[in-house]
């Protein structure tokens, strides 16, 4: 799942991405406001977690651009502001959800996780795909009701064509979701995570589109 987050607080911000990507979240941190609103018109994220107090924009017009603009991804608002005014005026503005400093990573982790089954159509907290179950609060994998070992990688990887099934997805836009800007990786790192899924669970499941990327079959098309 890769995250895009907008925080200015350099102590704070170093510390929710190395803690967020031990929680198994590709993370990419920008300290400025008016920069994501680039990166979002041409990188896809899962969700954006957003400060009001930017140097350069407040947080709130900055969400009220992407809305404007018609970006639909989930926004959780982190921030000092506790009035009851300022949480209305976030979630007018378009957020999904609020979060207030400080603030316990483990609440953090299960806001992300409910904003992204809701933006897929998710009631339930385990991803179900056949006989694979997918549990993401604890990042483990069962495949006819076996535990499959998956490195941090491959995890990444099954859940994020899982979470799109049936849609391609390039081979860029896989690495970005695995690695986003500063995770150097290898040029064929995807084709290898991807041998060792199909290896690890079944050949078929996901299938290469040649010069277009690879997808998962929607649920649909399941025996």
């Amino acid at each position: 799942m890769r995250v895009l987050l907008v925080e200015d607080d350099l102590m704070l911000g170093d510390g929710m991405r190395d803690a967020l990507r031990s929680s198994g979240y590709t993370v990419d941190w920008l300290q400025l406001g008016l920069p994501a609103l680039t990166i979002l018109k041409c990188e896809e994220f899962a969700t954006l977690i957003l400060d009001l107090n930017l140097p350069d924009i407040d947080g709130i017009s900055l969400l009220r651009q992407l809305r404007r603009a018609g970006h639909s991804l989930p926004v959780l608002i982190l921030t000092a502001r506790d009035a009851l005014d300022d949480r209305v005026l976030g979630l007018d503005a378009g957020a999904d959800d609020y979060l207030v400093k400080p603030f316990a990573l483990q609440e953090l982790n299960a806001r992300l996780r409910a904003l992204v089954r809701r933006s897929k159509g998710q009631a339930q907290s385990v991803l179900e795909y056949g006989d694979i179950l997918l549990y993401p609060d604890s990042q483990q994998v069962t495949y006819l009701g076996e535990a499959v070992r998956l490195t941090p990688h491959e995890y990444k990887l099954l859940q994020e064509l899982l979470t799109q099934a049936g849609r391609v997805l390039s081979k860029e836009q896989l690495q970005q979701s695995l690695y986003g800007w500063d995770e150097g990786a290898e040029s064929n790192a995807v084709e290898v995570h991807i041998h060792h899924l199909r290896k690890k669970l079944y050949t078929d499941l996901i299938r290469n589109i040649r010069g277009v990327g690879y997808i998962v079959p929607p649920k649909e098309s399941l025996p």
